[in-house]
């Protein structure tokens, strides 16, 4: 009985090791999406401004505001 729990807590560890190495791998891939995401929201903030002189849709308030 001992040796399967041991067999079962050393599958779990393992289990847990490689979950662990794909989360922080995401949330290495999310920052870099978002810093990529908030770069292309600036440059067409930019570009709307460039394009109309005025303030962009994304940056407006409501009118009911």
């Amino acid at each position: 009985m001992d040796q399967r729990l041991e067999e079962q807590v050393a599958h779990l560890t393992k289990t847990v090791d490689e979950m662990s190495e794909v989360v922080a791998r995401q949330d290495a891939e999310i920052a870099v999406l978002t810093r990529r995401v908030e770069m292309l929201m600036q440059r067409e903030a930019e570009r709307e401004v460039d394009a109309s002189g005025t303030v962009p849709l994304a940056d407006q308030k409501p009118p009911h505001w």
